[in-house]
């Protein structure tokens, strides 16, 4: 007889666990793989922060809403993994509405989930109620309110996707109190499963496309490389690099693309647009083949339109069809990612000379070289900023303010990496700078972070800095301080006859304060601000103090700000008049 084979004992089948919206959304963000959040709390994200409390990543307090969301973009910048916060509703989401445009602009991947109201009592104007769908639409990629706990899941990933495929963009979620609280028993999602009927970011490129590319290239006598963010963002930098190595193509770069071609190659030709070099600038004018990679034809860039480029074949690689000839005429446009197009490519383009361009081009530079004053006694910012280049070795990651500040960083460090420039681009956002450098911070731990900004803008999220001091990150602000909005300033200067309305911010020569002392002069003071806030503080007036100050500094492991007291009306050049042709150039020639 044939024995009978041992039956297992029956099991029951263990019912789905049963979660809560709140453990929904730290299981969603952990599958995303956020490793660190940035945000404020409140009544109507309270759920989600006692689950927050057993998380399996840091969450970064801010010390405001708007801090929590740039430090989320400086990290995205910084890493290229997207950035998240998480703010309550009401005022907590109204205040992040300037780091979302700040993000959307330059196509940065966020996703930041707010607080809401419960679902039954939208639209009765309860407490800290606001429509945070209706205001955020025009702001982020894509935004969600999510109205059954059984879609959670499935919403959070779908953010991440969006967030990082296509054009990167912030994403919202609006999650109401009554769904934090309600369960579910479906599973955590991963962002890779997602697939969406209406959204199919990725892009084909017809392979006649890559040879008619190829084909104008070869062609080509003047070719300009023309690097946008989409060059950084789409991670294409070392594809760049080959091409203009291979088929010897100068390379311009827009602000946002800083670091995508290293500004020390031969080939480099720096910035272009309203402060480029005057080498860029011309290239472009002349170049008879204009190869935009991953750039969209802002207006600083392009000056007066119909005559931009004008003697130059226009083509445009872009992931987003609809910046493909949306403000400059396209002759040839591409609509895909960067990477795969520049590497379908590379093995059609032929090895190239362009001797008597490439020779042009380094009469241009020669000629017009970037320069600035130097009176003696008086500490220009070009100095400071040249001073930091040379201190870390041209490696340090640069977060910047918005104005002067910025357009000086933009020229005289010299940038030879992808993500290590931070900065607002599109939106031009004062108060960036110093939570987009925390941000960073965190996300590149053993690298020199340097914080540049104005005295304008710096005031504007000064308080983050203790943010920095209490997780005793190393970051390096410094400050030059004009006593003037000095961008602004400049085109009072330049193109109001020098009538200077609403940018003093010095206190030199204001009437109620004719009998400040010699210290009353620098107010706020910044080195008490500093220091009350946990921070070493300098001030600095002379080369050779900037120069002891970011030393002692950069050995420090701890936070460090740096007032510099500069020129007070120095100006960034050269400079293009808006909306003017290149032809009108003005302060590129040698003093």
């Amino acid at each position: 007889m044939k024995k009978k084979k041992d039956s297992k004992p029956e099991t029951k089948e263990q019912a789905p666990a049963l979660r809560s919206g709140a453990q929904c959304v730290i299981d969603g963000l952990a599958k995303a793989g956020c490793d660190i959040i940035f945000g404020y709390p409140g009544g109507t994200v309270l759920d989600i922060f006692n689950c927050l409390y057993d998380a399996p990543f840091q969450f970064i307090l801010s010390r405001h809403e708007q801090g929590a969301v740039h430090m989320a973009d400086g990290y995205a910048r910084a890493t290229g993994k997207p950035g998240c916060c998480l703010v309550t509703s009401g005022p907590g989401a109204t205040n992040t509405i300037t780091g979302l445009a700040t993000a959307n602009m330059d196509g940065i991947p966020l996703v930041c989930i707010t607080g809401q109201v419960a679902l039954h009592l939208i639209g009765t104007d309860a407490f800290q109620e606001a429509d945070v769908m209706g205001i955020t639409r025009s702001v982020t990629k894509h935004n969600f309110l999510v109205r059954d706990v059984n879609e959670l899941p499935e919403i959070i990933a779908k953010a991440f996707y969006i967030a990082t495929t296509g054009k990167p963009g912030p994403v919202l979620i609006d999650i109401p109190k009554n769904i934090q609280r309600a369960t579910t028993t479906l599973p955590t999602i991963a962002p890779e499963s997602v697939s969406m009927r209406a959204y199919k970011p990725d892009v084909k490129v017809a392979k006649s496309d890559i040879e008619k590319l190829a084909e104008l290239i070869n062609k080509a006598e003047r070719p300009l490389l023309y690097a946008g963010g989409g060059a950084i963002n789409g991670e294409a930098s070392e594809l760049i690099r080959e091409l203009a190595h291979k088929a010897n193509i100068p390379v311009c770069t827009t602000m946002m693309a800083l670091g995508a071609f290293p500004e020390n190659d031969p080939l480099s030709l720096g910035m272009v647009g309203m402060h480029g070099t005057a080498a860029a600038n011309y290239a472009v004018d002349k170049s008879d083949l204009l190869i935009s990679a991953g750039a969209r034809f802002d207006d600083r860039v392009t000056g007066k339109i119909d005559q931009f480029a004008s003697k130059a074949i226009t083509v445009h690689i872009d992931i987003d069809r609809s910046a493909i000839g949306k403000n400059v005429e396209t002759h040839f446009g591409i609509h895909g990612y960067l990477k795969p197009v520049l590497k379908a490519v590379i093995p059609q383009v032929k090895p190239s000379k362009h001797d008597a361009w490439v020779k042009q081009i380094k009469e241009w530079k020669s000629k017009f070289p970037l320069g600035y004053p130097q009176p003696e006694g008086v500490l220009m910012p070009q100095s400071v900023i040249k001073m930091i280049d040379t201190l870390s070795k041209g490696k340090a990651i640069i977060a910047t303010d918005v104005g002067q500040n910025q357009m000086w960083a933009t020229q005289y460090f010299t940038y030879t990496q992808p993500r290590h420039w931070i900065s607002s681009g599109g939106l031009g956002t004062m108060g960036f700078g110093l939570p987009a450098a925390i941000g960073a911070q965190f996300g590149r731990e053993k690298e020199l972070v340097v914080c540049i900004a104005g005295d304008g803008g710096i005031q504007m999220n000064f308080q983050e800095l203790v943010v920095a001091v209490e997780h005793r990150l190393p970051i390096v602000v410094v400050i030059l301080n004009n006593g003037y909005l000095g961008m602004v300033r400049q085109w009072q200067e330049l193109f109001y006859t020098k009538r200077y309305s609403g940018v003093m911010l010095s206190q030199q020569g204001r009437r109620p304060n004719e009998d400040i002392t010699e210290q009353q002069k620098y107010l706020p003071d910044f080195v008490k601000l500093a220091e009350a806030h946990g921070a070493k503080a300098y001030r600095v007036t002379t080369d050779k103090e900037v120069e002891e100050a970011l030393k002692e500094a950069f050995k420090r492991k701890h936070t460090t700000v740096i007032e510099c007291i500069v020129s007070p009306e120095a100006n960034v050049f050269p400079m293009i008049p808006p909306g003017a042709h290149v032809s009108s150039m003005i302060g590129h020639l040698k003093n």
